[in-house]
């Protein structure tokens, strides 16, 4: 039995508790071993953390002048603007499947997703508008700052469908949980016990810190608790 009763209690304890080294460790221990997300995608400030449900969204590029026999591809932006207004409290933005030639992030698509109570977006490209997001206070993951625009370049063709980043896979309600040391994927069918057993193994890391803090040795450290 869990010790949270909704996500909304989990995520705080994510927060308050967790960090995603500890979490991806119980996904190894459970052989779940390609569940963090490519490392060139960063926080957009060291501080930021984001924790919530996957809201995924596939992008792809486009030739304005020559758009192709899909509908879709002929309206701005695709599907981006029916995306933003479909995101729900505590769920985050995910984006892949453009090249390396445009921001999938700005300000405003900030502005929008917090009013939706959204926890965060992660875009495996870059985000643009960048003092303008910090302003907000969303968390924001991306390659990084670049300011070209996606509007002749890109358009969104689809969203709540599974994607694939780096060889991870990540499904509409996965938890997707990033900090300063990256973004991991926790699907849905074992967050239970993963959230539960890293919780468990973080507050037991304290009790190895202090011991080591007081003059333990590493190797004694180990063969006490377990824990390194």
């Amino acid at each position: 039995m869990s010790i949270w009763k909704s996500d909304t209690e989990l995520f705080a304890l994510c927060r308050a508790e967790l960090y995603t080294a500890v979490v991806g460790d119980i996904m190894d221990k459970l052989n779940y071993r390609s569940q963090f997300l490519p490392p060139q995608i960063r926080p957009l400030s060291p501080t930021m953390t984001t924790v919530g449900r996957a809201m995924p969204v596939l992008e792809a590029d486009v030739f304005e002048e020559n758009p192709g026999r899909n509908a879709i591809l002929t309206r701005p932006f695709g599907l981006m603007l029916e995306a933003l207004d479909d995101l729900r409290a505590d769920e985050i933005y995910i984006c892949t499947g453009a090249s390396a030639e445009y921001a999938l992030w700005g300000e405003l698509m900030s502005a929008r997703a917090s009013q939706c109570g959204a926890a965060g977006a992660i875009l495996d490209g870059f985000s643009r508008d960048t003092n303008g997001v910090l302003a907000l206070g969303l968390p924001v993951f991306s390659h990084g700052p670049y300011a070209q625009d996606q509007a002749p370049r890109g358009r969104v063709i689809d969203f709540r469908v599974r994607l694939r980043i780096g060889g991870v896979t990540v499904r509409p309600g996965d938890i997707l949980f990033g900090d300063i040391d990256g973004v991991c994927v926790v699907p849905r069918d074992m967050e239970e016990e993963v959230f539960s057993r890293a919780l468990e193994k973080t507050r037991g890391e304290k009790t190895v810190l202090k011991a080591i803090q007081s003059g333990m040795t590493a190797c004694e450290a180990f063969q006490t608790y377990g824990i390194m």
